[in-house]
């Protein structure tokens, strides 16, 4: 092969080998510059980006991006009156006062101060001041909310329902005999089936009074 030298050498297992050599490449030298290596493929290439200089684009709008940022960090208002009514230009202090809402429960409802070892506690003026509650109806509305029932979110499903009417009309109150019953899917025990129906009793008190009284019926009449 031209321009290839043939040199011997000792291999690392202890024998005699040969070994080729490419005069013409110099990128596969030891000492060959980064930019040959690179050509010849024989370098790792760097991140693409890594080292290239941020630009500044002035196409963005800036305030609004610094608002978006400020809207996003802020924290959200769990009550919905007072979140409609809250004005960011204001302080929470002045925003809370608007709405007749105290910031410090301690100032809003003081404790009586009396004298403490024949000293007396000197006020801070606080109660002197006179607040004007601007946005009364947000007081109102919270009120009005706090007044309604509370809603049962709790339910049970309809086969438990079946199955502790099922159980009740079958049995009575013999929880044993309920255990027994081919019906007892879930294999519960007898306080399981009990501890069942108590649940439904406070879910549906209604419902089981009229249940009851319809076995109470069905029975009267087959008598």
């Amino acid at each position: 092969m031209p321009g290839v030298v043939v040199r011997g050498g000792d291999t690392p297992q202890g024998g005699a080998g040969v070994g080729l050599h490419f005069p013409w490449c110099r990128a596969a030298r030891p000492g060959a510059p980064r930019r040959l290596q690179r050509q010849r493929g024989f370098a790792m290439p760097k991140a693409k980006g890594k080292n290239r200089r941020q630009k500044y684009s002035y196409n963005l709008n800036r305030k609004r991006l610094y608002r978006s940022a400020r809207r996003r960090a802020a924290p959200r208002i769990a009550c919905s009156h007072i979140r409609h009514a809250w004005d960011t230009t204001k302080s929470v202090a002045q925003n809370l006062a608007e709405m007749g809402l105290a910031e410090d429960p301690n100032k809003a409802v003081p404790i009586p101060k009396e004298k403490l070892l024949g000293m007396e506690v000197e006020s801070d003026g606080w109660g002197q001041r006179k607040k004007i509650v601007r946005k009364p109806y947000v007081v109102n509305e919270m009120e009005y909310e706090a007044s309604l029932p509370e809603k049962k979110s709790n339910t049970l499903s309809r086969d438990l329902i079946d199955y502790v009417r099922y159980m009740i009309q079958n049995h009575g109150e013999n929880y044993k005999e309920m255990a027994r019953d081919e019906k007892n899917y879930y294999q519960d025990t007898p306080k399981q089936i009990k501890r069942k129906i108590n649940v439904y009793k406070n879910f549906y008190p209604e419902e089981y009074k009229d249940f009851i009284l319809s076995l109470k019926q069905e029975k009267m009449d087959m008598q």
